[in-house]
C-alpha cells in the first residue's frame, strides 16, 4: 500500500534556493487567513500539541467525514499511516494514543484525562476500536497504524494518511491531514479544514505583520490588546470573548497547581521525577526566604513553569499556548504578573492573553509554531516572544515597547533546537520552558528600560527565525536523530 507514495526521506533535508530578506515568501495563503484568540490557546491534552492534540483532532475529524457522508456503517476496516516527525518521535509523543482516540470520538478539549489508559487498554486488549463510538470494527495496532519512519508527504512533516475500507476491501475514502503546529489541524480540501472556516472574516483591524499592528495603533490610539479585542468580534460577542479569556486563564492557572500538587515519576521510561512539588514545598516552608534572597521570585518562575511542563508531559490537562511543548512560558509569566506586580488584576490578565495572542498570530501568519518545521524556536522561542510582549503591555509599556520586547524575546532563541531525548517531552523540554519564562520576564526589563525604539524589528526577527528553521538539518527538527537525543545514552 505504500511503496507508491515513497518521497522525501525525514531526514534529508530539502535545498531551496537563497532567500531575499526585503521579501519574505509568506504564502498568500497564510496571510489571508484571520487568526483568533481561540486558535493561540486551547484547552487539552499533553504531552504535545503536534503530535497529540493535532492526531486527535484528526482522527475525530476522519470518522465525522465518515459518518456525514454515510459510509461509517459501510466502513469494515481502518488503517491510519504517520509519516515524518510523527512517526519518528510519536511513540514519545503519545501519537499512537491520540489517533486511537480520536478514531474513538474523543476530542482533545473534552477527554477525561484520567479514562485515557482504560479507553486504550480495551482496544489493545480486544483488538476493537468503537469508531465514532457508533461502530466497533476489528483495529490490530501493528496492521492497522502505521509509524513509516522513513517516508515523509511533502506538505509538511507531521503527516497524516487516514484509508477506510469496506469488507471487500474496496477503498471508501482517504484523507490527508497535517498537524501544523499547536494542534492545528489542515488538510489538502480546503471545504474540510475546519479550523479556518469563518476566518476569512473582514476585520475591523487587519494586520499580517508588526509594522501593521503598529501602525494601527498609531491611528486608532489603540493597545495591542484593545485592537486584538475589537478583531474578536467578527466571530463571537464581547462577553463570550471575556468568558473565554477567563476559562484560559482559570485553567492555567489550575494548571501551575496540580503540577504543585502532583508528585511521581513521569511516563516513558527515562524516570525523570517530578521536581515541581518539593520547590513548592521548599517555597511554602519558608516564607521569609525572599527577605534574605532577592532572587526567589525566580524560584517561584521556575516552580510555575516546572509545574506545568511536567503536567504535560504526564498528560494531564494544559492549555496550548501556543504549543504544548511551550505550555509552559505563558502561564508562568502571567502568574508572575498575577502575584509580584502591583496593580495586577482580571483585566490585566486579559490583556496580557491578548497582547500574547495578537504576536502568536503574527508567528503563525509569517513564519511557524511547529518544532517539526522550524525547530524549538517555533515553540519555545514563540512563546518567550509572547509573554515578553504581554508582560511588557499590563506593566505599562507603549505598543512599541511591546514589539520590541516581543522582538527581544525570539532574537535570543533563534537557531533554538528540538532534540528531545528518546521523543519524549521531557528533556529538555521541561526545563527550557523555565528558560523561556526567565527570558520574557527579562526581555520585559529591557523594553521597558527603553522608549520603544530599536534596530532589529519583529517583522525581521521572525522572517529570520522563519529562514532559520529552513536551514536547520531535519535531524534537529523534533524528529530526536540528533543533538541531546543521541548524544545522551538512554538508561
Amino acid at each position: 500500500m505504500t511503496d507508491t507514495k515513497t518521497t522525501t526521506p525525514g531526514n534529508v533535508t530539502p535545498v531551496v534556493p537563497s532567500r531575499a530578506r526585503s521579501a519574505p515568501p509568506v504564502k498568500t495563503s497564510q496571510l489571508e487567513v484571520n487568526i483568533s484568540v481561540t486558535d493561540l490557546y486551547t484547552i487539552g491534552i499533553g504531552p504535545s500539541s503536534s503530535h497529540t492534540v493535532g492526531p486527535m483532532r484528526a482522527a475525530k475529524r476522519f470518522t465525522d467525514v465518515l459518518v456525514s457522508r454515510t459510509l461509517l456503517e459501510k466502513t469494515h476496516r481502518v488503517i491510519v499511516e504517520l509519516y515524518g516527525s510523527l512517526a519518528l518521535t510519536g511513540h514519545g509523543h503519545a501519537t499512537d494514543t491520540a489517533i486511537l482516540l480520536g478514531l474513538s470520538g474523543e476530542r482533545p478539549s473534552k477527554v477525561v484525562p484520567e479514562s485515557i489508559p482504560i479507553t486504550i487498554e480495551n482496544i489493545r486488549r480486544d483488538n476493537c476500536i468503537n469508531v465514532a463510538g457508533l461502530k466497533r470494527i476489528a483495529f490490530y495496532e501493528d496492521e492497522h497504524l502505521l509509524f513509516l519512519k522513513d517516508q515523509m508527504l511533502p506538505e509538511h512533516s507531521n503527516g497524516m494518511r487516514f484509508y477506510a475500507f469496506d469488507a471487500d476491501g474496496n477503498e471508501l475514502l482517504v484523507k490527508d491531514y497535517f498537524s501544523v503546529g499547536g494542534g492545528y489541524v489542515v488538510s489538502h480540501d480546503e471545504g474540510d479544514r475546519s479550523e479556518t472556516r469563518g476566518h476569512n472574516v473582514a476585520l475591523p483591524h487587519l494586520f499580517t505583520s508588526a509594522a501593521e499592528l503598529l501602525d494601527i495603533g498609531q491611528k486608532t490610539g489603540l493597545s495591542i490588546a484593545a485592537i486584538m479585542r475589537e478583531n474578536e468580534t467578527v466571530w463571537r460577542d464581547d462577553e463570550e470573548t471575556v468568558a473565554f479569556l477567563d476559562e484560559v486563564a482559570d485553567a492555567m492557572i489550575s494548571c501551575i497547581q496540580r503540577g504543585c500538587d502532583t508528585e511521581g515519576i513521569l511516563p516513558g521510561g527515562l524516570d525523570v521525577k517530578r521536581r515541581a512539588p518539593a520547590l513548592y514545598g521548599e517555597l511554602m516552608a519558608n516564607p521569609e526566604r525572599a527577605s534574605r534572597d532577592p532572587l526567589t521570585v525566580l524560584d517561584w518562575v521556575n516552580l510555575y513553569a516546572l509545574a506545568v511542563n511536567e503536567e504535560n508531559a504526564a498528560g494531564g490537562r494544559v492549555v496550548t499556548a501556543p504549543t504544548n511543548g511551550a505550555a509552559g512560558v505563558i502561564p508562568a509569566v502571567l502568574k508572575y504578573y498575577q502575584r509580584f506586580c502591583a496593580g495586577a488584576n482580571q483585566e490585566g490578565t486579559r490583556n496580557f492573553l491578548l497582547t500574547a495572542a495578537a504576536i502568536g498570530s503574527i508567528y503563525k501568519k509569517r513564519a511557524s509554531i511547529s518544532a517539526a518545521e522550524v525547530g524549538c524556536q517555533g515553540e519555545v522561542g514563540v512563546a518567550c516572544s509572547m509573554a515578553a510582549g504581554a508582560l511588557t503591555a499590563v506593566l505599562g509599556g507603549t505598543n512599541e515597547q511591546v514589539e520590541n520586547a516581543a522582538e527581544i524575546g525570539m532574537e535570543h532563541n533563534l537557531g533554538l533546537t528540538c532534540d528531545p531525548i528518546g521523543g519524549l517531552v521531557q528533556i529538555p523540554c521541561i526545563e527550557r520552558n523555565t528558560m523561556g519564562a526567565m527570558k520574557a520576564i527579562n526581555a520585559a526589563r529591557l523594553a521597558l528600560s527603553g522608549d520603544g525604539s530599536h534596530v532589529v524589528s519583529l517583522d525581521e526577527v521572525i522572517e529570520t527565525m522563519r529562514q532559520t528553521g529552513i536551514d536547520m538539518l531535519s535531524k534537529y527538527k523534533e524528529t530526536s536523530q540528533g543533538g541531546l537525543a543521541v548524544n545522551v545514552v538512554e538508561c
